[in-house]
Formats: C-alpha cells, sequence, structure tokens
C-alpha cells in the first residue's frame, strides 16, 4: 500500500514551505496540489516544482471531492504528496480524502502549516481561545441569498466568542468576495441586527501571510468606503466587549 503525505503549504507563497516538507517532495514520485481553497503567490506552484525537480500536477475542486484521482495516483506510485495552500485539515475535504485513503488500505501522514483560522486572530492581537466556530458567507446569486452565517455569529455572541468570518473565492475565475461586499451583505442580512448590533464594531484582515498584510478595525460605517486592496480578504466579528490586551492590540488598525 502507498503513503499519502498531506502537505500544507502556508498562506503566502512557496518560500513558506517547511525544510522537511521540501525534502520529503524532492524524494516523492507524484506531487498533486489543488488551489481552489485559498490563493497563493502567482508563480508558487512552478517555482516550487523547479525548486524539487518534480512536477506538481493541479486538481480542479471536482477532481479532488471526487477522490478518484488521488487514489488512482496512490495505486500506481509508492508515495504521493497533496499540496494544500494553508493548513491541509482545515478543510473538511482533506479529512473525507483520508479517510478514504485509510478504507482503501493506504496510510496517510500530515506536514501542517499556517491556516487563516489562527493566523487573522494573531495579526490582530485576539486571544485564540475566544473565538467560536468559523463562518463564511457566499458569492450572492439570484434567488440564493442565505444567512446561516449570521446565525453562527449569534451563537457566538451569545458566548462572548469572536467570529472569524471566511469570504468565497473561486480563484480559477479569479473572483473573490471583498470584505467591503461582505459587510455589506452582512447589514441587509442581518434585518434585527442582533449579529451585528448598532455600534458595534469588527476587522477587516486582508492578504495574512503575505509580504503585504493588512488590517482595520471598527464600525462599518467607519470603514465603509476603503479600499482594502488586493484579496484575499476575511472579518472578524468580537463576541462582545475586548480584553484589555485585545483592545490595545487593535488600536493601530483603527483608520485615522
Amino acid at each position: 500500500m502507498a503513503e499519502l503525505w498531506f502537505v500544507g503549504l502556508g498562506l503566502g507563497s512557496d518560500r513558506d514551505l517547511s525544510g522537511r516538507a521540501r525534502e520529503l517532495l524532492e524524494r516523492t514520485p507524484m506531487i498533486l496540489a489543488e488551489e481552489y481553497t485559498s490563493l497563493l503567490e502567482p508563480g508558487s506552484l512552478d517555482r516550487l516544482a523547479a525548486s524539487v525537480g518534480r512536477p506538481i500536477r493541479r486538481l480542479g475542486r471536482e477532481e479532488l471531492e471526487s477522490e478518484r484521482s488521488v487514489l488512482e495516483a496512490l495505486s500506481q506510485h509508492p508515495r504521493v504528496a497533496l499540496l494544500v495552500i494553508g493548513d491541509p485539515f482545515a478543510a473538511t475535504t482533506h479529512t473525507a480524502l483520508r479517510v478514504a485513503a485509510e478504507r482503501a488500505g493506504h496510510t496517510w501522514h500530515y506536514l501542517p502549516n499556517a491556516s487563516i483560522l489562527t493566523a487573522a486572530a494573531s495579526f490582530l492581537g485576539l486571544m485564540h481561545y475566544r473565538f467560536g466556530r468559523p463562518v463564511s458567507i457566499p458569492f450572492p446569486a439570484p434567488g440564493f441569498a442565505p444567512t446561516s452565517f449570521l446565525d453562527g455569529i449569534r451563537e457566538n455572541r451569545g458566548r462572548q466568542l469572536h467570529t472569524l468570518v471566511l469570504l468565497d473565492l473561486r480563484p480559477s475565475e479569479r473572483a473573490f468576495l471583498t470584505a467591503g461586499e461582505a459587510i455589506g451583505i452582512l447589514k441587509e442580512r442581518d434585518v434585527p441586527r442582533t449579529a451585528l448590533p448598532p455600534g458595534a464594531e469588527l476587522a477587516v484582515v486582508a492578504r495574512i501571510g503575505t509580504d503585504a498584510p493588512a488590517a482595520w478595525y471598527g464600525t462599518p460605517e467607519r470603514l465603509a468606503g476603503i479600499d482594502f486592496g488586493p484579496p484575499l480578504h476575511a472579518l472578524v466579528i468580537p463576541g462582545g466587549p475586548l480584553h484589555e490586551v485585545e483592545a490595545a492590540a487593535v488600536a493601530r488598525f483603527r483608520p485615522v
């Protein structure tokens, strides 16, 4: 049976790959990569392929979710590496693939890396243990206006927990939901103003893990009209009053 290695790429570029992971790739006959869950600096996978001396096959979302392509690769090679932007098991799809590989008799290994699930809080200076479950805002579409993410924010707020709000993306189409659009969706769909009460503040983080990270903190009205720059963006909605250390940390991100 074969080995399936889940390798985290980190949040920025091929430069964020660990030395241990790079050594593994240099001796791995089949390297696969998925790019649909996040975004790396352009050219990262091509540079990585050149540096480790191995071709990297890109998998589309359907290929990965069907699990067939990865299982076929495992049937043909003693070792397969799957490169995942961020941390491999931040996405449920990859855990499902891990289970499928086990059921097929293969072994799996895990090389972690940075994830937006922790990096957003770290950059802002918010306490990790004060976060509840993250939520996602999808692209709006005619006849499609879900509000389930509001339930998650309200649930976290009821427990005085912060919420990381991930924003939809389609990297293959160069389409990314912006923080400004997400704030507009929040205000539009939160009619009773219970997920984001009047006067409540929130944070926008952008390009975390790259050479140009940025953040802003304030009320939606104060953040309106700000150009948050290129993707990727995310929001963080505090679950209540900030600890004094948190408040001091985010103060630097208030718009002047």
